[in-house]
């Protein structure tokens, strides 16, 4: 006790380590949406300078893997993230922002997403929050977003002092790409799963073809069998995206428990995504994919509020098709999905440029 109270008379004069910042440093906001992370990183300069040449985002976002990696390896891998971590990088301005109040790009443990529905509920309250948006308007604020997949609106409450929750957003057109896909998994046998778009490309089917239970089966052989699945979809099937071919890749597989019928009770699903990463949340453009499966096949109907809950942490988002449209020769719904990002705190990460682990390691 002597001795803290020493310390706490030193005050100001008791600078924490490290003293030497020569490496890089990296500011961080930190929040989570349905308990999985989001490491937010408001300014990366090397962005700044891509975009301000007249980058686009997709085009940024090749830049980014190609020349900025270490700084996602830093931030997502261990010893400073860990295997489930997920990250943004905000761009304001530029060609990437095309008008919109922030662009960003989405980092998880294998590279880079092109859509991200729990972060975008986040980065909806930071935008607010950080003075993104000039002139917030009560009692709900309308924030644009441009993500590698297009433009994406979250509205977002606003009391005048801080944002609050819940947030909602309305992303790309989503559409069902492929229905009754017999597929081949093996170890599993022939499976028959559907591929749906929510800004990007995910496998869905229940767990119970894989001999398994999405609430009750332990996590590890989720995400074995998940992970059999994407695998055995990505040899099988070639998937198109109607505009750029960049975003034709499937993101991974969520295992549901066959609960597709609109019901006023919940339906549980498990997001496997990048390299066996598992989505702590409901997975919003999971969400946004499964409503325009549902919708496609009849089971749901426009405006229809379907409650989506994580298997791994019990947080749930709604979802629902708000309009019918069309996305190249896909006949799509715009979907609005709804949910709450909380903070967790700040952080200020540094490298020192000796240290042999300096850009992090990844640990299955």
């Amino acid at each position: 006790p002597a001795r803290t109270r020493g310390m706490a008379a030193a005050g100001s004069s008791l600078r924490l380590p490290p003293h030497s910042t020569s490496g890089l440093v990296l500011q961080t906001v930190e929040m989570h949406a349905g308990g999985e992370p989001l490491r937010i990183v408001p300014r990366l300069e090397a962005a700044e300078e891509a975009v301000a040449g007249g980058l686009s985002l997709l085009s940024l976002r090749r830049e980014v893997a190609a020349t900025q990696d270490h700084v996602r390896r830093t931030l997502v891998h261990e010893p400073r993230g860990h295997a489930g971590m997920y990250g943004a990088v905000v761009v304001a301005g530029g060609e990437a922002t095309a008008g919109a109040h922030l662009a960003a790009l989405f980092l998880h443990g294998a590279g880079y997403s092109a859509m991200c529905g729990h972060a975008v509920l986040a980065l909806g309250r930071f935008a607010l929050d950080y003075g993104l948006v000039a002139v917030p308007s009560c009692p709900e604020t309308t924030v644009c977003l441009q993500c590698p997949c297009g433009p994406v609106t979250a509205f977002v409450p606003w009391d005048g002092h801080r944002s609050r929750n819940p947030v909602r957003f309305q992303s790309v057109p989503a559409f069902a790409a492929a229905i009754d896909l017999a597929v081949d998994v093996p170890g599993h046998g022939k499976v028959v799963v559907d591929i749906g778009y929510g800004g990007t490309f995910y496998a869905f089917l229940s767990a119970e073809q894989l001999g398994l239970d999405v609430c009750s089966s332990k996590t590890r052989d989720l995400v074995s069998a998940a992970s059999a699945v994407t695998e055995a979809v990505k040899k099988q099937f070639k998937l198109h995206h109607p505009e750029k071919e960049d975003l034709a890749f499937l993101y991974g597989t969520i295992l549901t428990d066959g609960k597709d019928a609109f019901s006023e009770m919940p339906t549980t699903n498990i997001c496997v995504f990048a390299d066996e990463q598992v989505d702590r949340s409901p997975t919003g453009s999971g969400v946004t994919a499964r409503i325009a499966l549902q919708y496609h096949k009849g089971l749901i109907q426009l405006n229809q509020t379907r409650t989506f809950r994580s298997s791994t942490t019990g947080s749930v988002f709604t979802g629902k098709a708000v309009r019918a449209t069309k996305f190249g020769d896909y006949n799509a719904v715009i979907v609005e999905v709804s949910g709450e990002a909380f903070y967790t705190g700040t952080a200020t990460f540094t490298v020192e440029e000796e240290d042999p682990l300096k850009y992090g390691f990844f640990f299955k």
